[in-house]
């Protein structure tokens, strides 16, 4: 609750420090500073569960994880961000206040007791991104993908909500605990509750890049300033991923024969569609677009089986996904920011051509993360998925394991699109990328935390 209120405050501060100046060289240290301050404070209820807000907000110790994954990733951001906003028209004090009011959005989605702050938060982070992706004015991408991020994330609001409205209807509550008063209650009275869980999962899984809700994902990922692409595919996810454990694992699970058939769907598509389009893309962003669709069908896995490791094995797989996304799209940050093509950062595959011999470095993280995501051993990703394997054949659903085996062997081919090009000879030399650091400290730990989570995953779960 305290980092909520936290940064509510500090965002508007953060506007205030770019008043006089919009370049003021205190805004980025000064938001680094916030955030630390929002980590500090989000362990003050540690071993205190608690409600507030009359029952719509509920703190307890892993509400306190999911907002440390949170905060640290939206730290890591932050700083790999520096330099990123030295062009004459941008304004750093506007970004990096939005970006704390997203991430006050997300903290609540992760810990809302009452769909209406489920909404709230929802709205808050959303608004905010709708502008990020738009904030390089002058590129046309971006206005694009910012204009069909706004149309397309309306129309998902509007049916979450109108989902909500549906749930109010049939128990009479906003509480997501409320229908547990209709468990046992005869079809024909359940109709328009299910039909809620029906809109409210679509809303929800949008946000997430579920197929078939998906098709807004490569196109904003792309357009997108690659720091907002990489606060998307991290905080984003990591919140509404947390919602729907809430929601569904939390709120509805006396409904599980009902929302599994859909969430089930949901990861089979996901599946395929994220890993087999994601094979035939050469631009680097796109086939992360692709993969996080992929990532979002391995992360549903753990909601089918419902168990008491159910939470620690989707915390595990978060962080991990947290952890190899911040690696692989901070490498591209630093990498692509003089190399230009059609005077915009290429952000294509070649970009990457010779890294290990301009930057090894650079080259040996995003090699980590790449086996990562693809869930080789050694590894946080292939323990990440390890563990949602084990949730869903648990539930035996033997056939969802098999398309995940066989999705998870095909990613293997893009992941290693761009390894293979930082590991081949360059055709002309290219000075090496400057990297700060406090970058470099980003870029190293999360690289780091990838192989200790992978050697020793106990570490992590011993948390829970």
């Amino acid at each position: 609750m305290y980092p909520i209120i936290a940064l509510s405050f500090t965002g508007l501060l953060t506007l205030f420090l770019g008043l006089d100046n919009p370049k003021s060289k205190l805004i980025l240290p000064g938001t680094v500073l916030f955030l630390l301050v929002g980590l500090a404070s989000n362990f003050a209820d540690w071993n205190a569960p608690g409600t507030y807000f009359n029952n719509m907000i509920e703190v307890n110790n892993p509400t306190i994880i999911v907002g440390a994954v949170i905060l640290l990733s939206a730290l890591f951001l932050v700083v790999l961000s520096a330099g990123q906003f030295e062009d004459e028209n941008a304004h750093p004090a506007e970004y990096y206040a939005l970006m704390q009011f997203s991430v006050v959005g997300a903290l609540i989605m992760a810990s809302f007791n009452n769909l209406l702050m489920l909404f709230l938060g929802l709205e808050i982070l959303s608004i905010a991104l709708y502008v990020l992706t738009g904030s390089d004015k002058r590129n046309l991408r971006g206005n694009e993908a910012s204009l069909k991020y706004f149309l397309m994330g309306s129309f998902a609001t509007g049916i979450l909500l109108f989902g909500v409205a549906m749930i109010y209807g049939a128990t009479g509550s906003f509480e997501i605990g409320a229908g547990a008063s209709l468990a046992h209650a005869p079809l024909p009275s359940k109709v328009f509750f299910y039909v809620g869980i029906v809109f409210t999962l679509i809303g929800l899984l949008f946000k997430i890049s579920g197929a078939p809700f998906h098709f807004w994902t490569a196109d904003v990922y792309q357009g997108a300033p690659t720091i907002f692409t990489a606060f998307m595919a991290t905080i984003v996810k990591t919140a509404v991923i947390f919602s729907l454990y809430r929601l569904l694992v939390t709120g509805f699970a006396y409904e599980y024969e009902f929302w599994v058939k859909i969430i089930l769907v949901v990861i089979a598509l996901s599946l395929v569609i994220g890993n087999i389009t994601a094979v035939v893309q050469d631009n680097f962003k796109r086939i992360l677009a692709f993969s996080s669709i992929s990532q979002a069908g391995f992360m549903l896995m753990a909601l089918t089986g419902i168990s008491e490791r159910t939470f620690a094995n989707l915390a595990y797989y978060s962080s991990s996904y947290v952890l190899a996304t911040i690696s692989a799209l901070g490498v591209l940050i630093v990498v692509s920011r003089n190399t230009l093509k059609d005077g915009r950062p290429n952000e294509n595959i070649e970009v990457f051509n010779g890294l290990f011999k301009r930057n090894p470095d650079l080259a040996v993280v995003l090699f980590i993360a790449m086996l990562s995501l693809s869930g080789i051993p050694l590894t946080s990703g292939f323990w990440s998925k390890f563990f949602v394997f084990t949730d869903t054949i648990g539930k035996g659903y033997l056939w969802v394991l098999i398309l995940a085996v066989v999705m998870s062997a095909i990613s293997l081919y893009y992941y290693l699109k761009p390894v293979v090009a930082a590991f081949r000879s360059p055709e002309a030399e290219q000075p090496a990328a400057e990297v700060s650091a406090l970058q470099k400290l980003v870029l190293y730990g999360t690289a780091l935390l990838t192989v200790i989570l992978g050697v020793v995953p106990g570490v992590f779960r011993a948390l829970f």
